[in-house]
């Protein structure tokens, strides 16, 4: 549960970060939100390093799932935009195939 909980707060730490220079580029928000958002992306990878994981692309692979739900419950929560039965699906999809790369090698030996 440790690394969900780490891909969980990487998740918001890039959403968080990207979103800022979403707000500066496309909502016409004051360049002041590069610093925060520069800060936000720095802490996302610094927590990816902490997964443990025997390489970091398996790490980053089974993360992307991790960014895929965090992506739906911000368009949900910040956007506030329902998802649907395809953002749903899809992001339980990603969700087993995360775990499948986290964790199908331990099972299978």
């Amino acid at each position: 549960m440790k690394v969900y909980l780490i891909y969980a707060l990487a998740a918001v730490a890039e959403i968080t970060g990207c979103y800022a220079f979403w707000a500066w580029l496309k909502l016409g928000r004051t360049p002041l939100w590069i610093g925060p958002g520069l800060i936000s992306l720095a802490l996302f990878a610094y927590l990816l390093t902490l997964v443990d994981a025997s390489n970091a692309g398996r790490a980053y692979a089974a993360y992307g799932a991790i960014y895929i739900a965090a992506a739906i419950v911000w368009l949900w929560l910040v956007e506030t935009q329902a998802p649907d039965w395809a953002d749903l699906t899809g992001t339980a999809v990603c969700l087993v195939g995360a775990a499948i790369i986290m964790f199908g090698r331990k099972l299978a030996s």
